[in-house]
């Protein structure tokens, strides 16, 4: 095989429609990076680096993945680097795929990401994927985006404040509807469903959306402030748009998907068929981007692919709930979801997992205001009740927009200083 067909420099294939995915690669000591390269640059393409009858020079110039770059290098996503004296030898692959063979595909172009040739005979992670702009073009994002989430909500600059329905199910509508208005109460911007449930026989989800829209409007004609509810309308694939068109005719303004469990075609499919802003949940997405050297990168998994896709707010990891992602892929993944990308509206994040008051400023700082604030049981479990837990995260809220001390603000807020256990150690 002719190898100048299989390399190619980097402004060569910036210029053609080609993406290019970047992998780390842990080879035995004694292997030849650039072989296994070959392997899967022909191997998750073309399919065969052996003369078969019918591939010909043009195939292999117009179909056949190319070979970039080759480097050394060892990054991941966690605390849990490779243990030393593993004897592995590290590398960076940059391999270009042409866009002809899976053209706006989400589950081909995945395929060919991680074929059998990057994820079984070779140890390989995807860390980063440029994508040209005939494939930008071709994705939806966003329908609402940072912008118009903003405007449903009617919050101007603050981060939005989103709360969880505790417990997570076994609860009929009409319990849940209580909880919702007692939190409600608080002023709240959003309240959604726990991940875990979705249409039981025991709490129906368009009768629970009712149940929740009219405990909206009973906190509503108490504050003036209106809480929206956010379903979660997951399930099997084929039931997903039949679900998100009776959650809307049902009243609901925001539906919530988790598509790391139906697939990031579902999320692209759903974003097409609705006219809905959908919050995209993560629960189960962990195996794409914990190991070191498999995988995709957390950054992709819970930045690029669900923005590019349709999803208007994506749940992401932070490292101070507990969770050991490490803090630049964390930052990475914000900045995928709102850094300007040609054509695409940015995706608002929503930073959920131990969140409480003494993470308010950190995540602020981090991010900036362009964020949802998801704190559970700091709210939930507040010892004067959800209503005064929202009233301790407001409170904490602005008190890093302002640049006063949590200590100061809890001088003012009583139900700030009520949960000083858990924000002092936090702060």
């Amino acid at each position: 095989m002719n190898n100048n067909l299989l390399l190619s420099l980097t402004e060569s294939i910036l210029s053609r429609d080609f993406c290019v995915a970047t992998y780390y690669v842990s080879l035995p000591p004694g292997s030849d990076p650039y072989e296994k390269a070959k392997n899967m640059a022909v191997g998750q393409t073309i399919g065969t680096w052996i003369p078969v009858p019918g591939i010909t020079e043009e195939m292999r110039q117009n179909y056949m993945g190319k070979i970039v770059n080759i480097y050394d290098l060892q990054p991941d996503d966690l605390e849990s680097p490779i243990p030393a004296g593993s004897g592995l030898e590290h590398y960076i692959f940059q391999i270009a795929y042409p866009v002809a063979n899976f053209e706006n595909s989400i589950p081909l172009l995945l395929t060919t990401l991680l074929g059998n040739d990057a994820s079984t005979s070779v140890q390989a992670k995807l860390i980063d994927l440029y994508l040209p702009k005939c494939m930008l073009s071709s994705f939806p994002g966003p329908a609402y985006g940072i912008e118009g989430i903003r405007s449903l909500c009617q919050v101007e600059k603050r981060p939005v404040l989103l709360n969880m329905i505790k417990p997570c199910t076994g609860f009929s509508p009409e319990v849940g509807a209580r909880i919702f208005y007692s939190t409600a109460l608080g002023g709240i911007d959003l309240i959604k469903d726990d991940e875990l449930l979705g249409n039981p026989s025991y709490c129906p989800l368009t009768e629970r959306i009712r149940a929740y829209n009219q405990a909206s409007r009973a906190a509503f004609e108490e504050t003036g402030k209106e809480t929206i509810y956010v379903p979660n309308i997951t399930d099997h694939v084929s039931r997903l748009v039949d679900h998100a068109k009776a959650a809307q005719e049902a009243g609901a303004k925001i539906v919530m998907v988790n598509f790391a469990a139906t697939g990031f075609g579902a999320l692209q499919m759903l974003r097409e068929e609705i006219d809905l802003p959908i919050m995209g949940h993560y629960a189960g997405a962990g195996p794409y981007y914990e190991g070191p050297t498999s995988g995709v990168t957390s950054s992709l998994v819970l930045g690029k692919l669900p923005r590019l896709l349709g999803a208007d707010i994506v749940m992401i990891n932070t490292p101070y709930g507990g969770y050991p992602i490490k803090r630049s892929r964390y930052l990475r993944t914000a900045q995928e979801l709102t850094l300007a990308l040609p054509g695409i509206r940015p995706a608002l994040p929503s930073c959920g997992g131990g969140v409480n008051p003494g993470m308010a400023e950190t995540l602020i700082r981090d991010l900036g205001s362009d964020i949802i604030l998801a704190p559970g049981g700091a709210i939930q479990g507040h010892p004067m009740g959800s209503q005064a837990g929202v009233r301790a995260m407001f409170a904490a809220v602005e008190a890093a927009m302002n640049g006063t001390s949590l200590e100061e603000a809890a001088r003012q807020c009583p139900e700030l200083e009520a949960i000083r256990h858990l924000w002092k150690k936090e702060a």
